[in-house]
């Protein structure tokens, strides 16, 4: 099957990559930040709105190709401060019900955006 690269409606449409690429059944959904679909940053210095946001954007990238948060077979989250891994469970915990995914978590000196508290990216087996 041939692979599709795109930005669904919904997120913000970024120039130099595509938020969704799938191969087949595995989708891959690039890093996701505290953006909303106009491309505003949410939650500025609050860990837990820029988790949701993110979270939230994940939900909107897969279902755009037909998939939900129970799909996702694996998660990297990025934080910029190992204080925030707490509130970050918190929200996770929301958006995972049943068994968990694999899972890395990396608390790294920056993100693209110094505003960027937290960056996650994640693959998913779909249909």
């Amino acid at each position: 099957m041939p692979k599709q690269a795109f930005n669904p409606d919904g997120l913000h449409k970024p120039e130099r990559y595509s938020q969704v690429v799938r191969a087949g059944n595995t989708v891959y959904l690039a890093g996701q930040t505290p953006l909303d679909a106009e491309g505003r940053l949410v939650g500025k210095d609050d860990i837990e709105a820029q988790a949701v946001q993110v979270f939230e954007n994940l939900r909107i990238a897969l279902a755009s190709v037909g998939g939900t948060m129970d799909d996702i077979v694996q998660t990297r989250t990025y934080i910029t401060e190992l204080s925030y891994r707490e509130a970050m469970g918190r929200v996770r915990q929301r958006y995972f019900q049943g068994a968990p995914p694999a899972s890395t978590l990396l608390v790294v000196k920056g993100l693209a955006n110094p505003d960027y508290l937290i960056e996650i990216d994640a693959v998913a087996v779909v249909g």
